[in-house]
């Protein structure tokens, strides 16, 4: 039997701006990337989210980005590997320590947005991201885009890593996504959507902008907790999933 895991990002409102319906996500998701201040998210916002998580069972991830609010941490900064480690470091540290007063483990870690997908293609990046997540605690699972410089970068340092793949996203035939400044970035059919990533989990392809077939990895699923209807998909794709022999557990016990 085929098994994936569901995650969504979460914990994205900030001060008095709310964003998603959390409650709601977390009935459909086994897995959390809590926003740890920089892109999104400020120390209140953590604190719920992680309460909520634990409330619902669903496995608590960090989910750092680069310091940009206003851009919601999408927009690329020509940040040094170094500045990357730190930036990693300090954000996991932040949502630690919310975890340490639940008495909670952190799960895993997934760079959000920019960052994201710039270590999908930059080595450097990809494997001082990979060192702060080893040094911080080896044990932390990393997530990455499937078969990218991050979970390469991930798995030669001894981390356990999780093969990404998206449920809204176009992908291109080197097996990125394809950028958010093009039309074609986000796909907004749900069934589409839905297809789309029960061909990547039973077949290990997804079908790109070019009309190629990419081979691809898929261990978690992403869907995003911010769209117009968020909810609504996200009950479907764990339905669909489950009724096509797909089960949806979380990456640890």
């Amino acid at each position: 039997m085929f098994k994936v895991d569901i995650n969504c990002d979460l914990g994205e409102s900030f001060g008095r701006y709310q964003l998603g319906e959390q409650k709601e996500i977390l009935k459909y998701v086994t897995s959390a990337n809590i926003a740890c201040g920089f892109h999104a998210g400020d120390p209140s916002v953590m604190r719920e989210t992680v309460k909520l998580a634990i409330d619902y069972g669903v496995k608590i991830g960090a989910h750092p980005g680069l310091p940009d609010l206003n851009g919601f941490g999408r927009r690329e900064m020509n940040i040094s590997p170094q500045e990357g480690y730190d930036m990693v470091v300090y954000q996991i540290g932040a949502l630690q320590a919310f975890l340490a007063t639940f008495d909670e483990k952190m799960q895993h870690v997934k760079p959000h947005g920019a960052l994201f997908n710039m270590a999908a293609k930059n080595k450097e990046l990809a494997e001082a991201i990979a060192q702060a997540v080893y040094d911080v605690d080896p044990s932390i699972i990393l997530f990455g885009l499937a078969n990218s410089e991050l979970t390469a970068a991930g798995e030669r340092i001894g981390l356990q890593t999780a093969h990404e793949v998206f449920a809204d996203r176009t992908y291109q035939e080197d097996g990125t996504l394809t950028s958010r400044q093009h039309a074609d970035a986000l796909i907004t059919d749900t069934y589409q959507s839905v297809a789309q990533v029960v061909k990547m989990i039973k077949e290990g392809v997804v079908i790109s902008q070019q009309n190629t077939e990419v081979s691809i990895k898929a261990d978690t699923v992403c869907i995003h907790g911010d769209g117009e209807h968020a909810v609504t998909f996200a009950k479907q794709i764990k339905e669909t999933l489950e009724r096509s022999n797909i089960a949806i557990s979380s990456l640890v016990d």
